[in-house]
């Protein structure tokens, strides 16, 4: 198990998102064919529901959102662990509709965003272990803050793997990983456990390409053992 071979199991499945509406084309429309994912739209009657997205995973509906609950989410405001609000409802409904949906061209503020909301529950949690890839130890120094909080003011088992190019702090609560770290390099990886509720169980796995990403995220427990596992072979 490897986090290539994570990637590249999700890919190989049949992603369909439906975008029904009576109006023009959407933000999440453009958004999606942009990373990668095939959107068709339906027509609205006038006294239809309001516009809805519908999400097949192997031609199997998976999840329906309204549009209204996530228009407006794509770049939300990062929000961090010591502020003690949570992510908005909507926010979360886009991180659980595209659970497992493979994305390409992500850029390094959607993956932040993503970041943050594993790092957020993982506070709300505040125990069990969470395993996170920076590519390499220097990335790390801008999130030394945020990650002093979720060391000292949890009881977060926290370990950090990156390429050994920069000396991080001792922080309370976090383990440093540089060996072998060269095949961390290329991925940005966070997995939770949940702690004691695997039901809060989540993670990240994304490969940079020329400075874009390709990956998903993930509530779903048993992919986020297998992110543990190949973390544990990388």
């Amino acid at each position: 198990m490897t986090f290539a071979s994570l990637i590249d199991e999700l890919g190989e499945q049949n992603y369909q998102v439906t975008v029904y509406r009576s109006g023009e084309r959407t933000e999440i429309e453009r958004w999606l064919a942009n990373h990668g994912v095939s959107v068709e739209s339906r027509p609205l009657s006038d006294k239809g529901p309001e516009p809805f997205i519908e999400i097949e995973v192997d031609d199997e509906v998976v999840g329906t959102i309204g549009i209204a609950a996530i228009e407006g989410l794509l770049e939300p405001p990062i929000r961090r662990p010591d502020d003690r609000s949570e992510v908005s409802t909507g926010y979360h409904a886009l991180f659980e509709i595209f659970d497992q949906t493979v994305f390409s061209g992500m850029n390094r503020q959607e993956l932040l965003t993503v970041s943050r909301e594993i790092e957020d529950r993982a506070f709300r949690v505040g125990k069990g272990t969470l395993r996170v890839s920076f590519q390499t130890l220097s990335t790390f120094r801008s999130q030394v803050e945020v990650y002093r909080a979720l060391g000292t003011e949890t009881n977060l088992n926290i370990h950090i793997y990156g390429v050994d190019d920069w000396a991080p702090p001792a922080i309370t609560g976090i383990t440093y990983h540089s060996e072998d770290s060269a095949s961390f390099n290329p991925y940005w990886v966070l997995a939770f456990d949940g702690g004691s509720d695997e039901t809060q169980a989540c993670g990240l796995v994304a490969e940079e390409h020329s400075d874009e990403y390709t990956g998903f995220w993930t509530n779903n427990a048993t992919a986020v053992e297998n992110i543990i596992a190949a973390f544990k072979t990388a």
